[in-house]
């Protein structure tokens, strides 16, 4: 049995990577584009929802207080003075973006200040501030200037400080940071990944062997058909594995410029070899699944589109389950779980990326797969075996 299925396992393998059309969309196509795209996306992200380091909000005042002219220009601020007839053309300005801010102080500002009190009942002195919300530099002045309004008035009564030390206040950690992110972001994406490899091989070789008639070949030989089975599964699962981390790779080199440089160091940093090795035995016993179900369908299917559209169904399913991770507060505590299909790999890799591993869920999700993976190889075998459905026309 050994030799047989070593010998499909290297006909297989040695087909695919015979082909450099083959290996180069299949496995490194896929972690490029991801890398590319993602970093893309980055960059447009950042330049939309953030402003140069270096530029200064244009801020158009009426009746600037002399008082707070100082703090204005020490916030990097462009001020431009103007009278209360241009305000109307100002705010046309603001909406046309070629102007950020316009301030609008009352006349007697100053006194109206000093000569207030909330036991009066009265009105405080109302500052009125234009911006365009849809531009992120007039968003970001208006933040600026209401950020030094606040500070000045609290200056004004100020009876108390908040966190006004150098002592940490925030208690959440780089873990607890990166675990939050990624434990509700990269399942999905690996899910998505892995079967996306298992789809662009395990079609091609089932029923491309039969839109091909290259099977029957196959099936002559002296070769048991369940160990032709169990070759092509552990081959094709050899090359989605390949595929899947390529991808994974270009997610995880292009997420720190997706999340804004917040990403940046941190899988390094916070993830051991131990979080590394978890998740590379969930990947392999998922992959092996994955190929397996797939390699199921297409044996029923007559050409690769065929076999592609059978497919279909299961990756929405698949793909729901990735979603999952998004939802909840951290992995399953109930081994139940960890005995379902793909629901516990997806499980299993919200606990490793959120640092709350369970080395029996770990192994109970593992097993499963691998018991499962083993049944459907059976089930293939069979399929081999049945003329109806490896000759269907």
């Amino acid at each position: 049995m050994k030799n047989s299925v070593f010998t499909i396992m290297k006909k297989e393998l040695a087909r695919f990577f015979g082909d450099k059309r083959m290996v180069i969309t299949t496995i490194f196509l896929p972690g490029i584009m991801i890398y590319v795209l993602y970093t893309f996306m980055g960059d447009a992200i950042m330049n939309n929802f953030t402003t140069d380091e270096e530029y200064k909000p244009s801020v158009s005042v009426v009746n600037m207080p002399e008082e707070l002219s100082p703090l204005f220009e020490a916030a990097n601020l462009e001020i431009v003075e103007c009278k209360e007839e241009q305000i109307d053309s100002v705010k046309q300005e603001i909406k046309d973006s070629k102007t950020d801010l316009c301030i609008v102080f009352p006349s007697d500002f100053e006194t109206a200040v000093a000569e207030y009190s909330a036991a009066d009942g009265k009105a405080a002195p109302n500052i009125e501030i234009y911006y365009n919300s849809s531009s992120t530099d007039s968003q970001t002045g208006y933040d600026v200037v209401t950020a030094l309004l606040d500070g000045y008035e609290s200056a004004m009564t100020n009876k108390f400080d908040i966190n006004n030390t150098d002592k940490k206040y925030d208690l959440a950690s780089d873990e607890d940071i990166t675990g939050m992110i990624f434990s509700s972001m990269l399942p999905m994406l690996l899910l998505i990944f892995m079967f996306s490899g298992c789809m662009a091989v395990a079609p091609e070789s089932i029923a491309g062997e039969k839109e091909r008639g290259t099977i029957a070949t196959m099936l002559i030989t002296p070769v048991k058909r369940g160990h032709i089975a169990l070759g092509k599964i552990l081959a094709l699962s050899v090359i989605a594995l390949l595929s899947g981390v390529s991808s994974t790779l270009g997610t995880i080199l292009s997420l720190p410029k997706l999340m804004g440089g917040e990403a940046n160091g941190l899988i390094g940093n916070v993830y051991g070899v131990k979080d590394y090795a978890c998740l590379a035995v969930v990947i392999l016993s998922t992959v092996l699944l994955l190929i397996t179900l797939i390699s199921i369908i297409s044996a029923f299917a007559k050409t690769i589109k065929e076999a592609q559209s059978y497919v279909s169904p299961l990756m929405i399913v698949v793909m729901l389950l990735g979603v999952t991770a998004m939802f909840g507060s951290g992995a399953k505590t109930d081994i139940v779980f960890y005995l379902i299909p793909i629901y516990n790999s997806v499980q299993c890799m919200v606990g490793i990326f959120s640092f709350d591993i369970v080395p029996t869920f770990i192994a109970a999700a593992v097993i499963s797969n691998v018991v499962y993976a083993g049944l459907g190889a059976f089930i293939l075998s069979k399929m081999f075996n049945s003329e109806k459905i490896i000759f269907n026309k």
